[in-house]
């Protein structure tokens, strides 16, 4: 079985997220792909309005009665800074008995610039299969990670070996979504059905 997994604050789960797993699966022909929340981000601060127990009730409500989405709790139970080398290697060990080849791990174009700064970038490469997924914001300067110019990396010059996926590009945002929420504009089709009715039920990002 070939599993991808791509992680985020995934707060909230929202349609873009769903849109490029489907990716994974239908242009890459991955069978399964894992979500996974991180803890605390090593990049940027998380923000408030929801719980961990909110992002993975959320997550379980996303991919409930799919047949190729899963989710695992691993860096929420980790604790701490989620690195993505330990996560790589825990989904490895934990998926070995089903695990074709190594993980895909999906990461956004408007990370490859900081790269080189993640724990241990060599290893990740290593021992995962990088799959460049395109974003909306990717022209600009990145507002996830801050890098010093000496590992800087650009897209086209990408040392490491990698996919590009050509991933529809939805310009929808968890931060938009929460801003819409707040301030009581719409958003009810920006998210699942199961994720909407959640977010409305215990208030969440009012």
């Amino acid at each position: 079985m070939r599993i991808a997994v791509f992680g985020g604050s995934f707060n909230p789960v929202h349609i873009g997220h769903l849109a490029l797993a489907d990716d994974l699966r239908a242009s890459l022909g991955y069978d399964r792909v894992i979500l996974v929340p991180a803890n605390v981000p090593p990049h940027k601060a998380m923000a408030s309005g929801a719980t961990a127990a909110d992002r993975l009730a959320m997550l379980a409500l996303a991919c409930e009665g799919s047949d190729f989405l899963e989710y695992d709790d691993c860096e929420i139970a980790r604790g701490g800074v989620s690195y993505t080398i330990e996560t790589i290697r825990y989904l490895t060990e934990k998926n070995r008995s089903r695990l074709t080849g190594k993980l895909g791990f999906a990461f956004g174009q408007d990370l490859v610039a900081g790269f080189g700064s993640w724990r241990d970038p060599d290893s990740v490469a290593r021992e995962a299969d990088l799959i460049l997924a395109r974003r909306p914001n990717q022209e600009g300067a990145s507002a996830v990670t801050a890098v010093p110019a000496a590992t800087a990396v650009p897209v086209a010059t990408f040392p490491w070996r990698h996919i590009k996926l050509d991933n529809p590009l939805l310009p929808i945002s968890s931060s938009e979504i929460r801003a819409r929420i707040s301030s009581g504009k719409g958003w009810r089709y920006l998210v699942p059905e199961g994720v909407y009715r959640y977010i409305v039920d215990h208030g969440l990002y009012e």
